[in-house]
């Protein structure tokens, strides 16, 4: 088969997002960093808000593993951690990303020419998966310095008030560390006002998200997946905001225009699972040719924090990480993803499979039935991985993906 025929329209937002990016990591490299700041290393759904109000620069690992994936050079660095014990089956952001450290190999060199700077103190999540209290673990042996942890309530159905109390007593248990670490001063006032700005921007990614409800869809899961980096790498600052002030503006011009992300948008996906980074630009591409527009994924929705709120800024952290997608039960998961497809229009749904993220793989205790049964809307799983190349097949996606596409086509 030749070059498929690009009908993707890119957002002319992408140069001030570069922009962004390379600002943030200048700032970790120490180009407009105060002498006195510390590097905080930090899991995406971590509290960074806690870090940023006690004036800690953040640094995120996984980035990097999406940064690695995307760059197709994973599969070069896993054999390394996995010569460590590091298992081939857990999460190949992790050994991906160890795998470079032990290269001395850096996607963040490499893009934007600064080196990753060493952690003062490392902080953790495990509301996402287990691999991540592992994966940070390693860190903190290699650089000699205090890693501190949250483990939250995993399989809720609801976030009741004892799991809201445990996740809120980590986070005030890391204050005194912080403070220690930082030669600062806790204040109350500064943790309100990040929350703030997070709230911010968590109402923000979620009005950008949204757009795509309208038909056609002026940004697809694949824009999305690129255009969430300020709301992980920069929640809780003004920047993050202003960003998604300026793309907000063209994606509403784009409604206005009645211009989608993929011209002559014809069926309307849902994605669920993470992105296959190492094949990312294929599957969209892929999508595209068969005038598949993939308007709305989990993966995108991870970002959205409505339970932030600044006059109650600890508890609210609490209850925002613990309300994650990853953290509920089936049949909250059930009923969330019903919601989402008709909230957003969806013709059929494609469940990815992922290898090393069992976790963030919802294709595997029957919910794809389930939801059909329940909603009517053929799926498709998709086998593959985050970065690790070894799972995926080109051709047999290309095969699947036309062969879902005709089904939803004989369907309408």
């Amino acid at each position: 088969m030749g070059t498929m025929p690009e009908k993707h329209k890119p957002l002319e937002s992408s140069s001030k997002l570069k922009a962004l990016m390379t600002a943030y990591f200048n700032q970790l490299a120490g180009g407009e960093r105060q002498q006195s700041q510390k590097i905080a290393w930090c899991s995406s759904v971590g509290p960074v808000e806690l870090l940023r109000s006690m004036c800690f620069l953040v640094y995120f690992p996984e980035n990097h593993g999406a940064m690695l994936g995307f760059s197709q050079q994973a599969n070069d660095y896993i054999p390394k951690s996995n010569a460590l014990g590091y298992s081939p089956d857990i999460c190949s952001y992790l050994t991906s990303d160890i795998g470079a450290y032990l290269s001395n190999v850096s996607m963040v060199k490499q893009v934007y020419g600064i080196d990753i700077p060493v952690p003062d103190v490392i902080v953790y999540n495990t509301n996402q998966c287990r691999e991540i209290q592992n994966w940070f673990s390693f860190y903190a042996r290699q650089f000699d310095c205090p890693i501190l942890g949250i483990c939250s309530n995993l399989g809720m159905d609801s976030i009741e008030q004892s799991h809201v109390d445990s996740v809120t007593a980590q986070i005030q248990s890391m204050i005194p560390v912080l403070e220690s670490i930082s030669g600062g001063t806790f204040q109350l006032k500064a943790l309100s006002d990040t929350v703030a700005l997070s709230s911010t921007t968590s109402a923000l990614w979620k009005q950008v998200l949204e757009t795509s409800r309208n038909h056609p869809a002026p940004l697809s899961f694949f824009d999305g997946s690129i255009h969430m980096a300020p709301a992980v790498l920069l929640r809780g600052t003004p920047e993050a905001n202003d960003y998604y002030e300026t793309l907000l503006s063209e994606l509403h011009w784009r409604i206005e225009n009645q211009t989608g992300a993929v011209e002559n948008e014809s069926f309307r996906i849902y994605w669920e699972g993470m992105p296959i980074w190492s094949h990312f630009r294929f599957l969209s591409a892929l999508f595209q040719s068969m005038n598949a527009c993939v308007v709305a994924s989990t993966y995108c929705n991870s970002w959205i924090f409505d339970a932030l709120d600044p006059e109650f800024p600890i508890t609210s952290m609490a209850e925002a990480y613990l309300k994650l997608f990853i953290t509920r039960s089936e049949s909250y998961k059930e009923n969330y993803l019903t919601d989402m497809c008709r909230k957003f229009g969806i013709d059929g749904m494609v469940f990815h499979d992922a290898r090393t993220c069992p976790a963030n793989s919802n294709n595997r205790y029957g919910l794809p039935v389930r939801l059909r049964e329940k909603t009517g809307l053929s799926f498709l799983v998709i086998e593959g991985d985050m970065n690790d190349m070894r799972y995926f097949s080109k051709d047999q996606t290309r095969i699947k993906v036309q062969a879902f596409m005709e089904i939803l086509g004989a369907a309408q």
